[in-house]
């Protein structure tokens, strides 16, 4: 293996995958929300905002829709 590269003759190619990267939003969600997903994100040793967007990515897998409840 060679102590260094020469990457300057390298071709640009674009990501295939940055449509797929994650891209930062902003919510305003209650605090009982984010303590329920932060304490379960503490048993299962993940981060809570991976465990949020497992859980949104499930509700679109399985075109799951909120309950409105009017009152």
């Amino acid at each position: 293996m060679r102590k260094e590269y020469d990457l300057s003759k390298m071709k640009f190619r674009r990501n295939p995958y940055a449509s797929r990267l994650k891209k930062p939003v902003t919510m305003r969600l209650g605090q009982d929300v984010i303590d329920y997903f932060k304490s379960l994100a503490a048993e299962q040793g993940v981060p809570y905002q991976q465990l949020i967007n497992m859980y949104l990515r499930d509700c679109v897998q399985t075109h799951r829709k909120p309950e409105w409840v009017s009152h």
